[in-house]
């Protein structure tokens, strides 16, 4: 006997439906959460690495970019050719002592004189007067002396009989003594004008060459004056005077030897020899005053020439060189700025040698590892930070 089968109720298609719409929305809606997030996230992330990328670059463009370079050494070669002028060993001015007129002139430029040797004859009417009314007060006085003489003699005897009194034989002898005065005093204006007269016949003090001749006959010359007549020079020796660089000043002694050349005479070598030096150095140029002597018996050299001196055996210790375009000129002195190596200034003080023009040679203040700037700013401080360009 069969059992009759239950039968259920139908389904409800909206009651069925509806978990499964709620499930599909909680899904949308968390899709499209992400998405949001996903766009924010897209948009936020390049603003931001945008504006980073701004403050660095600002940054970046806050620090000045500068180009730098080393200190170079010389590159002056150990024969050194330094600029010398050559001046005669003896040279003088000679003026006259005696008031008069130019009777005549036995020398011109040009003209080898030996010592002593007459070079002008002056006329001297004044002084020649002076000297006669002089002559005259002597004999005057010496006249004078004589009588005195006697009389004291002649006093000092009658003193011993008591015929004259003490004094008056006193008073004999202080008269004789008197005129012995004025006849030494008269003797020796006499030699005065003698020697002044003297000076009348102008005469070379040395062996030499007249470089200048500025009288002429009958040109009125005045004794203290400052008039000159002739200059003489000696040139058989010559001096060469020289300015050395800090460098090799101290490699420079007397007794030193060096070659002397001269760019008129081409190939030719004059040897020369140190005789002293200043022995300190000049401050406004930093250079040793040196004077040398060479040998110019054939008068192959002349006086005030430019000459060029190379010391034989000296050591060059080569100096740093700068681009001038690196110096600053402040009222804290001349300066240079140095990039060390964490990007920060340093300005530093520095003496400045020869000026070689776009180089300048620096005697102290830098190192040759040294990176210097170049064409600082006018606004450069100490600690400032910079960037050093690539090349």
């Amino acid at each position: 006997m069969s059992t009759p089968e239950k039968k259920h109720p139908p389904l409800d298609p909206a009651a069925t439906s509806a978990p499964h719409s709620t499930v599909k929305l909680s899904h949308v809606t968390g899709v499209v959460g992400a998405l949001v997030v996903v766009g924010l996230v897209a948009g936020l992330i390049p603003r931001w690495h945008q504006r980073n990328v701004l403050r660095a670059e600002t940054t970046e463009l806050a620090i000045p970019t500068v180009n730098v370079t080393t200190p170079a050494p010389s590159q002056a070669a150990p024969g050194l050719l330094l600029p010398g002028e050559i001046k005669p060993l003896i040279e003088a001015t000679i003026y006259a002592r005696a008031s008069g007129y130019v009777k005549r002139w036995l020398v011109d430029i040009g003209a080898p004189v030996k010592e002593g040797e007459l070079l002008a004859e002056l006329d001297t009417p004044e002084l020649n007067q002076q000297l006669a009314q002089t002559k005259a007060e002597l004999a005057e006085a010496e006249a004078a002396l004589t009588l005195a003489k006697t009389s004291a003699e002649r006093w000092a005897e009658l003193l011993k009989t008591s015929s004259v009194s003490a004094q008056e034989a006193a008073e004999k002898d202080a008269d004789y003594k008197l005129k012995t005065a004025t006849v030494e005093a008269a003797q020796a204006n006499l030699h005065r004008l003698e020697e002044l007269q003297s000076f009348a016949r102008v005469t070379a003090p040395f062996a030499g060459t007249i470089t200048a001749r500025r009288i002429d006959v009958g040109d009125l010359i005045a004794a203290g004056s400052n008039k000159e007549l002739f200059h003489l020079v000696q040139t058989s020796t010559l001096r060469v005077y020289v300015h050395v660089p800090q460098t090799i000043a101290r490699s420079i002694a007397p007794g030193q030897t060096a070659e002397v050349t001269i760019p008129e005479l081409p190939g030719r070598v004059f040897p020369a020899k140190v005789v002293r030096t200043s022995g300190a150095m000049t401050a406004d140029s930093r250079t040793l005053l040196t004077e040398l002597e060479v040998d110019n018996a054939k008068a192959e050299l002349l006086t005030g020439s430019y000459a060029q001196v190379q010391f034989l055996g000296t050591k060059l210790d080569a100096a740093l060189t700068l681009p001038a375009t690196t110096v600053i000129f402040r009222a804290e002195g001349t300066q240079v700025g140095i990039v060390k190596a964490d990007g920060a200034v340093e300005l530093r003080l520095i003496k400045i040698g020869r000026d070689f023009g776009p180089i300048v040679e620096i005697l102290s203040g830098i190192q040759p590892a040294d990176r210097v700037i170049l064409n600082p700013s006018d606004s450069l401080v100490n600690g400032a930070v910079v960037r050093v360009a690539k090349n």
